[in-house]
């Protein structure tokens, strides 16, 4: 890998600061990281490992274990496993049937929901299995912007998801350390370090309404540069909303609904 002075700057210095603010990472957790394949869990393997490496945080007495899910979609795993082999960590395969499910038996229009669900399930069942406390997912800061406008868009909900999610049924604490960290950057790291990804052969790839709002907020960025810290600003600061507080409820105005928190990546 080549370092170049940024790299602090753009990675590892958002990675320490989220990681420390809200204690993602203590000394003995045993931390999974869910690899995808793409770029964002790839690079954050490296980052972490780095960390750790490099005692970034303090202490580096904790594992790392990258794990990914064979969804049968007959995507070759190679160049991730040798990727992990040479930093030091055996990439460990969890097979599934989640492809099957969602295509041909499902045969689900909009497969995106169930899939996310399946893929997030099989890797919590497997972090629990093998006594994984942390698990650490390759969300960066544009997918939380882009999860807030999903919400607002399409739930009327002023929501993202959080930096660390404790899961109660299977006692897995989902992390997510490049919350800080812009997509950009990412690309950039991944070219300039020819950090292997593998293609995703997903059908609905690039058509999603996840898609739709990486769109809006690239225009929207054109428009106004600051939007990305001035999110974070808004999302780490929630006294300084000003909303509407309703002193009687009238009748039923809206209805509740579900919102939207993110795929494994």
């Amino acid at each position: 890998m080549n370092f170049i002075k940024k790299d602090n700057t753009h990675f590892f210095n958002p990675i320490r600061r989220a990681i420390l603010q809200f204690e993602m990472i203590k000394p003995g957790d045993k931390v999974a990281i869910g690899m995808s394949g793409g770029k964002d869990s790839t690079s954050l393997l490296y980052f972490l490992h780095i960390l750790k490496e490099q005692n970034r945080l303090g202490f580096n007495d904790f594992e790392i274990h990258p794990v990914a899910l064979d969804t049968r979609r007959d995507v070759d795993l190679t160049p991730m496993q040798q990727f992990c082999e040479q930093l030091g960590y055996p990439l460990e395969i969890v097979k599934t049937d989640i492809a099957e499910i969602v295509f041909d038996v499902r045969k689900e229009k909009n497969p995106c929901s169930l899939c996310a669900n399946l893929r997030r399930g099989a890797l919590y069942s497997h972090c629990q299995e093998n006594g994984y406390n942390k698990v650490a997912l390759g969300h960066h800061l544009d997918d939380a912007i882009e999860t807030f406008f999903m919400n607002f868009l399409l739930h009327g909900q002023f929501a993202s998801f959080k930096p660390t999610t404790f899961l109660s049924n299977t006692k897995v604490t989902v992390i997510r350390p490049m919350i800080y960290v812009e997509e950009a950057n990412i690309k950039n790291f991944v070219i300039r370090n020819q950090v292997p990804v593998i293609f995703n052969p997903c059908p609905a790839d690039k058509q999603t309404k996840r898609e739709e709002m990486k769109q809006l907020v690239a225009t929207l960025s054109q428009t106004y540069p600051q939007i990305k810290q001035k999110f974070v600003h808004m999302i780490e600061t929630p006294e300084i909303a000003d909303f509407w507080h309703i002193l009687h409820q009238v009748g039923p105005c809206y209805k509740k609904s579900k919102r939207v928190d993110h795929s494994s990546k």
